[in-house]
């Protein structure tokens, strides 16, 4: 597997502290994150590559990267249908940096530079970039779908200043609203701290943000969600609909919380096929 670092030098922000691990803490989250990067998956042997690229933004409640069932399974389902996926692992906004709440933001937007730039080499299409994001990694697709054009660290190379828009993004059981009335509690705490403002849940509400420019969206959610209200998706769904962009909306039965590439038996095991096949019409 290919690790590739999304600075060639020092990232962007400071202050990060590692963070004492609790004992047993599985291998399969990832913490203390000071040098984020993507992990790259081409198709598997025998299968062609379509040319398409997704970037794979795990969730955690910004606590942590979920490397496993929304990284590595997701990219082995993807796959094995011709895409290159890209893992991203992103800084976590509670490790120290002072600027906690721009951080996993940034580098998401930067990996979008870097797999763009690599596009041809890789033999894949540079406008054929897609992000996925799952839970709170669901918010942060949905915030760089709203956000892409936000720099907000200085530059530190010319690759900073590039295209950071995905061609689309696929938000799956999403934290949108970090509302106390709908949004996550932990995920809303990990990134903006125990008492955030107003002005601070507006800004970081993506549905908040959705504009004539905002990537199509492909949104899924499980109506017996536990963690996550499905009213999240509903609620983004509505703003896209609102600024007539294209969005496509999956509510599962069942399912519940973090069910990445789908689980056996249950209906939410062919969101995978499903955003295969809305992709194709976006990218046409």
């Amino acid at each position: 597997m290919e690790r590739v670092p999304l600075w060639p030098g020092a990232v962007p922000g400071t202050g990060f502290q590692a963070q004492p691990l609790p004992a047993g803490f599985p291998d399969i989250l990832i913490r203390n994150v000071a040098r984020p990067e993507i992990r790259v998956f081409p198709p598997p042997a025998g299968v062609p590559s379509n040319g398409l690229s997704l970037l794979l933004l795990p969730g955690g409640a910004y606590s942590w990267v979920s490397i496993l069932n929304e990284g590595i399974e997701v990219a082995a389902r993807f796959g094995a249908m011709g895409y290159t996926t890209f893992v991203l692992v992103y800084r976590l906004p509670g490790e120290g940096w002072e600027q906690r709440a721009d951080v996993s933001l940034a580098d998401a937007r930067r990996a979008v530079q870097v797999i763009r730039l690599d596009a041809a080499r890789r033999q894949l299409r540079p406008d054929g970039i897609m992000a996925v994001g799952f839970s709170a990694g669901g918010h942060l697709a949905a915030s760089l779908a709203t956000g892409y054009g936000d720099r907000v660290f200085p530059a530190v190379d010319v690759l900073d200043d590039s295209d950071a828009r995905p061609a689309a993004v696929a938000a799956i059981y999403p934290v949108i609203s970090l509302s106390p009335d709908l949004g996550h509690h932990d995920s809303t705490a990990n990134l903006l701290g125990a008492n955030p403002t107003a002005e601070q849940i507006a800004r970081h509400s993506p549905a908040l943000h959705v504009t004539a420019d905002t990537p199509p969206m492909f949104l899924a959610h499980a109506l017996d969600d536990p963690a996550v209200k499905p009213e999240n998706t509903l609620v983004m769904m509505r703003a896209m609909t609102a600024a007539q962009r294209p969005v496509e909306v999956h509510m599962f039965e069942k399912g519940g919380h973090a069910f990445g590439a789908g689980r056996a038996n249950q209906p939410n095991k062919a969101w995978p096929d499903l955003f295969h096949a809305w992709a194709q019409t976006q990218l046409s």
